[in-house]
């Protein structure tokens, strides 16, 4: 069952829709259940609904498998307010280079991360059968990054934590210096992965496949010493959609939960 509602993300006043799915037994098991934070939550679960519709179709793995977990999809933000929610810290080149404007984006990350675990993931654990000390993560390319620093963040609420495809170039600077500066004692499995082919056409000004590859191995090399079960894959061919995460998500929610 997938169950749609209207949010504020309060410290921004900005209306939101996000998804929740529960397992097809939950009114009748009387069980707990993890929980799964996702963005880009339009993405998750239907085609219709997706940006370009092709989507996650995360609902129709978890019906398959009978995986006990319940999944909150949040919509990001339209146009480029989604940058600004899901880069922790302010990026004062890529309005230039991206836009031919003078102008920052991101920055609004660490207010958009708090608001989950200080407001939605409490009325969710009110609201729902969850297991609060069992939450994870999940993002893919800035969403990717959002959940990355939500993990150093909070590392005893977002214990499981995977980042697809993800965006850290955006931040790569701040994020590396966060990372060495926090401790990540708390988390217990993290996974990310990059793709051979993430950028198929590039441009002068955009990142390039490489950057991508480069910028995560600069996170993992970061991150493997300080949280044990890390893993990081490296996709051959692996693309920049939801096509391609689509194809990823069984193993990535395997080993999470694992």
């Amino acid at each position: 069952m997938i169950e749609t509602k209207d949010i504020t993300i309060t410290p921004f006043e900005r209306n939101r829709t996000i998804r929740i799915y529960t397992p097809a037994d939950y009114e009748t098991s009387g069980k707990r259940y993890p929980v799964l934070y996702m963005h880009d939550g339009q993405n998750c679960f239907d085609d219709e609904d997706a940006s370009y519709k092709m989507s996650w179709r995360v609902g129709e793995y978890l019906d398959a498998s009978k995986r006990d977990l319940i999944v909150v999809a949040i919509d990001c933000a339209p146009e480029y307010k989604r940058l600004d929610e899901y880069g922790p810290w302010e990026n004062p080149y890529i309005g230039e280079s991206w836009l031919g404007r003078d102008l920052s984006l991101g920055g609004e990350g660490s207010a958009y991360i708090e608001y989950i675990a200080q407001e939605l993931k409490p009325q969710i654990d009110a609201d729902y059968r969850t297991i609060p000390d069992e939450t994870a993560m999940m993002g893919s390319s800035m969403g990717g990054l959002i959940s990355t620093y939500a993990a150093c963040v909070y590392p005893t609420v977002f214990k499981r934590v995977a980042a697809l495809s993800s965006a850290f170039w955006f931040n790569q600077t701040e994020l590396e210096r966060f990372i060495q500066a926090n401790d990540l004692n708390g988390i217990e499995r993290l996974y990310l992965d990059v793709g051979t082919k993430e950028v198929e056409e590039p441009t002068k000004t955009g990142p390039t496949s490489e950057l991508y590859i480069e910028s995560s191995e600069r996170v993992y090399e970061l991150l493997k010493e300080k949280v044990e079960q890390t893993r990081f894959e490296i996709i051959e061919d692996g693309l920049h959609n939801e096509l391609a995460w689509r194809e990823r998500f069984p193993m990535v929610v395997s080993y999470l939960f694992s």
